[in-house]
């Protein structure tokens, strides 16, 4: 005796219905494991990681370090740094770099801001040379630094580019990661209130 037609649709429904939550299943453990990476990486960048010392003179003074030395971000001069992990190879990253500059260059016109935020660029797989070129086409105003053998990628967790991160530091609290976001951001200003929000950092009244 045959199958009916009917039988074999209800079949191919259940099977239908089981593939959409497998499928469903995979989607919800996925995008929690990509929202965990997004929270994690840079817990890893602030604690451990020895970032290569600026060889330029004006990015040491920027930053405020000792010429020569390697450093890690709490040693950096401010109360907030943002990091953006890109690569001179990445598409978004160069539609991105007009943009990054100009944040830079609003905290830098502002009074309170300019010397509380600064701003850090590490090209992960570019050579010290890749990285130069990436600043001198985009006339990028802040720190680039090296990560040519993908060192701080692989520890940050191989996160995608461009990646933001946004780390306060505190001399009593210690350093602490606010914000920490894969992909470009919304503008400027939005991006920096953003910033400011989550830091707590405040204009004194």
């Amino acid at each position: 005796m045959g199958i009916s037609r009917i039988a074999i649709m209800n079949t191919f429904r259940k099977k239908g219905c089981l593939l959409l939550i497998a499928i469903g299943i995979y989607f919800l453990f996925s995008g929690s494991l990509l929202s965990a990476s997004d929270s994690l990486p840079s817990k890893v960048l602030v604690s451990e990681i020895q970032l290569p010392a600026p060889k330029n003179p004006a990015d040491i003074n920027y930053l405020g370090l000792k010429e020569g030395a390697n450093f890690k971000v709490n040693q950096v001069s401010a109360n907030v740094v943002i990091v953006e992990i890109f690569s001179m190879y990445c598409p978004a990253c160069q539609r991105e770099a007009p943009e990054v500059n100009r944040l830079y260059s609003i905290i830098k016109e502002d009074p309170f801001f300019k010397d509380k935020i600064k701003l850090i660029g590490i090209g992960t797989g570019n050579s010290e040379f890749e990285v130069g070129v990436f600043k001198k086409k985009y006339n990028v105003p802040f720190p680039l630094i090296p990560d040519e053998n993908f060192y701080i990628h692989k520890r940050i967790g191989e996160v995608r580019t461009p990646y933001f991160l946004g780390i306060s530091i505190d001399k009593q609290a210690g350093t602490q990661v606010f914000y920490s976001k894969a992909g470009k951001f919304k503008g400027a200003e939005p991006f920096l209130e953003k910033i400011i929000q989550l830091s707590g950092l405040k204009k004194e009244e």
